[in-house]
């Protein structure tokens, strides 16, 4: 229980924000997990578009302060990993047995 009025403030302000937080950190989980099914499925195309919805997104989280920075980066950067691995098996011929 909060024993001044700021304290009080703070503790409102602190759940705002815990709350808006929350429901980013959610939206993030749910946007990968889509770019993540679309890449096991192998579609490149929608991939690649939905790659940058994926990105901004954690890029905006980090700049809102909701993740930090390198977190954002090192997720970009796995997602991007993912996508080109896909892509290259997708294009390369398989191997011929002699």
């Amino acid at each position: 229980m909060p024993n001044t009025k700021s304290a009080a403030k703070q503790a409102r302000s602190s759940a705002r924000k815990a709350a808006r937080n929350r429901t980013v950190k959610s939206r993030l989980k749910s946007l990968e997990k889509k770019y993540l099914g679309l890449v096991k499925e192998g579609k490149v195309e929608d991939a690649k578009v939905t790659l940058r919805s994926v990105a901004s997104a954690y890029d905006k989280a980090a700049k809102t302060g909701v993740i930090k920075k390198e977190k954002a980066n090192r997720k970009r950067s796995r997602l991007q990993i993912a996508l080109n691995a896909k892509a290259k098996a997708a294009v390369a011929p398989a191997p011929a047995k002699s």
